[in-house]
């Protein structure tokens, strides 16, 4: 939406207007979630959803909901291109949301455009019924909504847009209604300092869970696009100096997770030190035993890191889920990730209780 959102705050003070937007997509797809089209009264479509595959069937349903101010969802799946069929000849399938938006939006919507070019988070939440509600959220935003705002805030937190809710009631028995959260942000950051199995098998990990991932190692031979396939950049060049150089250009926040998985104290020893200097990394993690991680905080205390900056470093770091291989290291890893993030306690669901979503 981000594309046609000045085209939206242009259109809507002269009438209602129809808002496609896709919100879920299954395998190959021509768009992102999120992807936009509007639809006018008079029939003007202005953006695309999936470069010509499907746009005439969401035409048809933006003018009937214009007609009836009721929202629909439109699935499209694999459809042959010489067939008769409405759909994607990519082989992926989209879920469409069509709803009418009138201008009683435009407070929301200016807003959004406001926070977007002041480069700060935010998302928008929209229930996918009948009459749909919307919400904007930030970080800052604490205000229970529909009983889907901790899940919408999650995804907010982790750069990603996503739909939550439908899955059970919330805790006051109230249904949690399905909900599109469209988020405008960066994706949270994952920079991974080494280059072996452990940090290949973090970076499939760490992909999967909407990071973007960094994978960075002084070693040429081994820092190599092809033997991390799943991380979004592979540096070559010596791990602390990276991650000073991206703090300095503004690029490293609270949603960053430094993990430091080299088992070489000449990389582990100097990355831990510019991480733990940096205020704003949310998650600095160190992989290592017990003996390996004494050693390290010596050398830590040597190069003048504080107690109270050595209580930010997760080491040995993981839970304890008894793993041994690359692939069970990184789901510890992620699921320590996971906990500290939400606040969660880690502990197994059926030895607390009360609702899952909290």
């Amino acid at each position: 939406m981000r594309a046609i959102l000045g085209q939206l705050l242009t259109l809507l003070p002269l009438g209602p207007v129809a808002l496609a937007r896709v919100v879920d997509t299954t395998g190959p797809g021509p768009r992102e979630l999120g992807a936009a089209m509007i639809v006018t009264g008079s029939g003007e479509v202005h953006g695309s959803l999936s470069g010509g595959c499907v746009e005439a069937a969401v035409v048809a349903s933006a003018q009937e909901v214009l007609t009836s101010g009721h929202a629909v969802t439109d699935r499209f799946g694999y459809a042959d291109s010489d067939g008769p069929a409405v759909g994607l000849t990519c082989g992926g399938e989209i879920e469409v949301f069509v709803e009418r938006v009138s201008r009683a939006r435009l407070p929301l919507l200016s807003a959004l455009r406001q926070r977007i070019e002041d480069g700060s988070p935010v998302a928008v939440a929209t229930t996918m019924d009948a009459a749909p509600e919307w919400k904007l959220l930030t970080t800052a935003d604490t205000e229970p909504w529909h009983g889907v705002d901790r899940d919408a805030r999650a995804l907010l937190a982790a750069g990603r847009c996503g739909v939550v809710g439908a899955d059970e009631c919330a805790a006051n028995g109230a249904p949690r209604p399905r909900t599109f959260v469209q988020v405008f942000a960066a994706p949270a950051r994952m920079i991974l300092a080494g280059a072996n199995d452990f940090v290949r098998a973090l970076s499939r990990t760490g992909r999967q869970l909407g990071y973007r991932v960094t994978v960075v190692d002084a070693r040429e031979t081994f820092a190599t696009a092809a033997r991390f396939p799943a991380a979004h950049e592979v540096v070559v060049e010596w791990p602390h100096r990276y991650l000073g150089e991206e703090q300095e250009a503004g690029r490293i926040d609270q949603r960053t997770v430094v993990c430091v998985l080299a088992h070489d104290a000449k990389f582990d020893v100097p990355m831990l030190v510019t991480a733990l200097s940096c205020p704003h990394i949310g998650f600095v993690g160190a992989l290592g035993s017990r003996r390996t991680h004494a050693e390290r905080v010596e050398r830590l205390r040597a190069a003048g890191i504080t107690d109270d900056q050595l209580g930010r470093m997760r080491s040995p770091v993981g839970l304890d889920l008894g793993a041994r291989t690359p692939d069970e290291t990184a789901i510890s890893i992620a699921a320590q990730i996971l906990a500290e993030r939400a606040g969660a306690s880690a502990v197994a669901l059926d030895r607390i209780d009360g609702p899952i979503h909290r």
